[in-house]
């Protein structure tokens, strides 16, 4: 029985870390175990033009405490009015490592997003050539479309016709949540990776609903039902280069989340460690946790793994915050529902 685990430090190839006093309060929770972030787009007013992603950037490294290194990855947020000359020069000048498609309303602060996705062909065309992968949310939004049906149509309607349009454009399918997420990026070429929260491998839908409704466990896309979160399991801890660790961790205050529209999100940054090395051992997979946390994900993105290590002990049960105090609120930590005995070694 192992209870000793040594991994290249891991990354996170799906990050929200917000601005201001959230990702003051946020950033160390990520920073204390991760190397590297892919940072999501979706500000208000939301990262557009490679100038708006290199300021930001620029304030997530003012934000980080001293001692700590963390390197954020910047994307940018594409609409229908992207310019790819900006993109392309973003891109050369080292700025960012990915463009985020958000179809509009898909989720927080998406309302910028993308409705006709031929009127962003140009870009899509000029990343294809450059090599510059896209991120994809991918859910369709059409009011007739199931909330729990969203992604299947999206990989049919929008994805796999995108793909055969442009098969050398570089895709990540992001926290995908389903059995048919899970075979799409299956099938695929080395063009397509995809990516899997800590929590969907935890959580399916009656932990939101059954017994009262749960709001720190409702995130976009949504959990679906048990089979689909053990084809998640199944695919997370494979070893299958295509699927790595992009948690979607998401900051909302308390106040934000337990409301009557309160905000989807997940916020896993502090444990998501501890949870994974949890779910790969009941699995029978521990020797698979660095393929998925530390060495799938920088493969895709054509990056050298880290070569600082992290280790993981199993002993008494965990203990961590429920709740992280920024100075825009509290932030209530994803509690798993169940006792952890592992701990990432100081």
């Amino acid at each position: 029985m192992t209870d000793r685990l040594t991994l290249r430090r891991p990354d996170d190839w799906h990050l929200h870390l917000r601005d201001g006093a959230m990702l003051k309060g946020v950033l160390p929770e990520s920073a204390r175990h991760f190397a590297r972030a892919i940072i999501m787009p979706n500000l208000v007013p939301p990262v557009v033009t490679g100038d708006q992603a290199a300021a930001y950037r620029d304030r997530i490294r003012a934000a980080l405490p001293d001692g700590m290194q963390f390197q954020p990855l910047m994307t940018l947020y594409l609409t229908e009015g992207t310019d790819p000359d900006d993109v392309a020069a973003a891109h050369a000048a080292g700025i960012v490592t990915a463009v985020k498609l958000y179809p509009a309303g898909a989720t927080t602060n998406s309302h910028s997003g993308v409705r006709d996705i031929a009127k962003v062909m140009p870009v899509l065309e000029r990343m294809a050539e450059i090599g510059l992968p896209l991120c994809v949310h991918g859910e369709v939004t059409t009011h007739e479309v199931d909330i729990f049906d969203r992604e299947a149509v999206f990989i049919d309607t929008v994805l796999d016709p995108l793909r055969r349009r442009l098969p050398e454009l570089r895709v990540v399918m992001e926290h995908i949540t389903t059995e048919e997420g899970v075979a799409y990026a299956r099938a695929g070429n080395e063009n397509l990776g995809a990516t899997i929260t800590t929590h969907h491998l935890i959580i399916n839908r009656n932990h939101i609903l059954a017994g009262g409704i749960k709001p720190h466990y409702y995130c976009l896309p949504v959990a679906k039902r048990e089979k689909h979160r053990l084809a998640l399991r199944a695919a997370a801890t494979s070893g299958d280069p295509r699927f790595f660790l992009g948690t979607d961790s998401a900051p909302h205050v308390d106040a934000l989340k337990e409301h009557a529209c309160g905000c989807a999100g997940c916020f896993t940054a502090t444990n998501t460690l501890q949870l994974l090395a949890h779910v790969f051992e009941e699995d029978s997979a521990l020797d698979r946790l660095e393929a998925f946390c530390s060495l799938n994900g920088p493969a895709f993105y054509r990056l050298p793994p880290n070569e600082d290590r992290i280790t993981l002990i199993k002993g008494a049960a965990a203990q961590w915050p429920a709740k992280i105090l920024t100075e825009a609120g509290p932030v209530t930590v994803f509690d798993p529902g169940f006792t952890v005995h592992w701990h990432v070694e100081a």
